[in-house]
């Protein structure tokens, strides 16, 4: 990357589920081999009539006040999430009027799941490098809840909404990173998805019948559907081949980076990858346990907390790497 992450913020909604809240509902759940596993102890969940839109300029409006940042200063804006308030128009249109930005802004959406983050900031850095822009917001949002069944149980316990949003500026110093890895295994695609409701399988047209998995999990093709097996396995085999490559490509070793940021699917992915690498505990970023996995916002938010922590520090070296829905991946080497 190019060049830099100026200041970034995270927006969490007020609605928190415990796990208690959960075991209160399903009392057949078993919390605590559960816990062990996910390795979260609560989540965020939008309300009703509360969108990834909203939370999307609460997490900006923070973090132009927290940063003291003018809103005059944004010309471009990129929204990363899978949901929206519309088909059509983007997202990011809507964003940008309630934020009031200039008329002189670029603004659109993409919806990139595990790996949005590493996409975001990777089309930041050209945009920026290309001068087609100067100060990008980017935001990650994800009201998750919204699309999984009431009566699954196992992954109403692993996800949480989130939204965050980052500025990413000019380097002012003469610090240049590596480039970016992605890779991607389409065959893949619906482990992980939300398979009824756009233009393959409209609704109302195709209706969607609840089904029951192995675990007792209720189901069906409007909502949220993983394969939690195929994702821990792609996940544990192409990640420690991405942060490889990631090391090659830069001519760096693994003693070089301070930091390890990986999307926060879960506690036992992350600890397998740790293992894997022989990452030092103090270097793996594990920050998953009040937030649950928030998609395209794990990394920012793990960012955002190593810093507040005083685990990440201006002039460290980080390595950041998604992987997930897709399936795909990507990853980046910066220089914070």
């Amino acid at each position: 990357m190019q060049n830099v992450i100026k200041d970034i913020s995270c927006y969490f909604p007020e609605n928190i589920h415990t796990n208690q809240y959960l075991q209160n509902e399903f009392p057949n759940l078993k919390l605590k081999e559960l816990t062990r596993l996910t390795g979260v102890e609560k989540r965020h969940i939008c309300n009703k009539n509360e969108t990834s839109v909203d939370i999307a300029v609460k997490a900006a409006n923070k973090l132009f006040k927290n940063n003291n940042i003018s809103n005059e200063s944004i010309d471009y804006i990129i929204f990363c999430s899978a949901g929206g308030d519309y088909i059509t128009p983007a997202s990011a249109c809507i964003i940008h009027d309630k934020l009031n930005l200039p008329d002189e802004c670029g603004a659109f959406d993409f919806n990139q799941g595990c790996t949005g983050y590493i996409y975001g900031l990777s089309i930041a850095d050209s945009l920026i490098s290309a001068n087609n822009a100067r100060n990008i917001l980017l935001i990650t949002s994800e009201a998750i809840s919204k699309t999984i069944h009431p009566q699954d149980s196992s992954n109403r316990a692993i996800f949480g909404d989130a939204a965050t949003a980052s500025i990413i500026t000019k380097r002012d110093d003469n610090e240049r990173s590596g480039g970016f890895i992605f890779g991607t295994m389409g065959s893949k695609f619906d482990k992980i998805i939300i398979k009824h409701g756009r233009e393959r399988y409209p609704l109302p047209e195709y209706t969607e019948a609840d089904r029951t998995d192995n675990f007792g999990n209720v189901y069906n093709d409007a909502n949220f559907y993983m394969d939690g097996s195929e994702v821990f396995n792609f996940s544990i085999t192409k990640a420690p081949e991405l942060v490889n490559n990631l090391l090659k490509r830069h001519k760096l070793s693994m003693d070089d980076i301070d930091c390890f940021i990986f999307h926060q699917a879960n506690q036992i992915i992350l600890e397998t990858l740790g293992k894997k690498l022989n990452i030092p505990n103090d270097k793996l970023i594990i920050e998953i346990k009040d937030t649950g996995n928030t998609v395209s916002s794990t990394i920012p938010i793990a960012l955002s907390k190593s810093i507040e922590r005083g685990k990440v520090k201006r002039g460290a070296t980080i390595l950041l790497a998604g992987f997930g829905v897709g399936f795909s991946w990507g990853g980046t080497i910066l220089k914070f």
